[in-house]
Order: C-alpha cells, then sequence, then structure tokens
C-alpha cells in the first residue's frame, strides 16, 4: 500500500498546530512501505549526504556532486537477495533516465568492501555507489530507518525527498514515479538535464559500478 503526504508536518513546541518541517524527517505513517510526499513545495530537504566511493576509496561522493539532477538513492548490500534483484532494473532506470538529468547513487551497508565492489564490476554496474558499513550517511535523512535493506528514496532537483520505498521495488513502479519527479519545473538556475554521458561527477570511472538495493525481508 501507498500513501502520499501533504508535506512533512510535525506538532510545534507547545503541542499541537503543525508546522512545514526544514529539513526532512522521516515518520512512518502506520507502517506503510510506499510514501510519497506532495505537493513539492511542502517537501523536506535532505542535508549533506557523503562517502568514500565504494570503487575508489580515495575518491568521497557526495550528494552535492548531483545539484540540479534527481536522485535516486538506495541502500544495498551484496548479501541481499532482494537487492540482487532489483538492481537490473536500477541500473536501467539510470541509463535511460539519465539525459533527463537523473543520476542512481547506491549505499553499500553491512557488507565487505571488495565483496561488494566485486559484486559491482562483475555484474557491469556503472552508477556510482557510497560505501558505507555502518550506514552513517543515512544520518542525513533523518529519522530514516537504517536497517530497512533494500530501501529506495527518491529527491527531486531541490534534493528535497520525494518519495520512500522501504521494501523491494521494481521498475515498472519506480520508473513512472521517477519520471513524474523528472518532469518537475527546475528550481530556479537549476541544472538543466545532461547528456546521455552524464556529468562528470555523477559517473564512477569507466568500467566500474556502483551499486544499489539491500536485503532484508
Amino acid at each position: 500500500m501507498a500513501v502520499v503526504l501533504a508535506g512533512c508536518s510535525f506538532a510545534t513546541p507547545t503541542g499541537n498546530a503543525p508546522s512545514q518541517a526544514r529539513p526532512f524527517t522521516f515518520v512512518a505513517p502506520g507502517g506503510q512501505t510506499r510514501i510519497f510526499y506532495d505537493p513539492p513545495e511542502q517537501r523536506g530537504s535532505v542535508g549533506e549526504l557523503s562517502g568514500e566511493s565504494l570503487l575508489d576509496p580515495a575518491r568521497t561522493i557526495r550528494l552535492s556532486d548531483f545539484g540540479g539532477q534527481v536522485v535516486v538513492l538506495n541502500v544495498w548490500g551484496a548479501w541481499c537477495g532482494p537487492c540482487r534483484e532489483e538492481m537490473p532494473g536500477l541500473q536501467q532506470i539510470h541509463e535511460q533516465m539519465q539525459p533527463q538529468g537523473v543520476t542512481l547513487l547506491g549505499i553499500d551497508v553491512r557488507d565487505d568492501r571488495e565483496t561488494g565492489r566485486s559484486f559491482m564490476v562483475d555484474r557491469g554496474f556503472t552508477y556510482p555507489s557510497i560505501y558505507d558499513n555502518p550506514g552513517r550517511s543515512l544520518l542525513a535523512l533523518r529519522g530514516f530507518p537504517r536497517n530497512t535493506v533494500p530501501s529506495t528514496v527518491v529527491l527531486d532537483r531541490q534534493q528535497r525527498v520525494a518519495a520512500i520505498f522501504l521494501t523491494a521495488v521494481r521498475v515498472s513502479e519506480l520508473l513512472p514515479v521517477v519520471q513524474r519527479i523528472a518532469a518537475e519545473p527546475a528550481p530556479p538556475g537549476g541544472a538543466a538535464p545532461v547528456s546521455a554521458g552524464g556529468s562528470g561527477a555523477a559517473a564512477e570511472p569507466a568500467g566500474a559500478a556502483g551499486a544499489a538495493g539491500g536485503g532484508g525481508s
């Protein structure tokens, strides 16, 4: 089941009247696993999220590298069966939507670095991925359930949370959501859609791969 939230509203310090949250704070609405935040002007923003590149430990990947883009964050692990199943679909979305200014960004958690790296490279996945064994980078999504693997978070071009999937997700379900968010008006001065090759910041080195999706039932 899915739920649409009219922004992230929380009680004021005195009690009752809700106020719009800035930055984003996650509150699970009744155990729902598919959550959509609309209208756009009421979405909560995400702080800086960063971590070591899975493929290049000397490189730090930052959410700010993808300014003006729709970013699909995917929490995954090579140990996770549902993650492995959804990754080809995530790669498909990354390739199909990159010309419209969309990138996938994996966050590899509870994994051995070499295991995760080999998993990505051997299967030819090319979107970037952060290596974050303890999942600390997810603290940027305040209150987000870090132990939920796989999970997917779609950020709009202003790096506000637009949709969350606390479960494995199929292309037929995720792609229309990404397309809708990518078609929203770009923020003033925001980056235009990138070419099919993507921006230099968004891509891992040639022949490498970044991964998504993590396991858990």
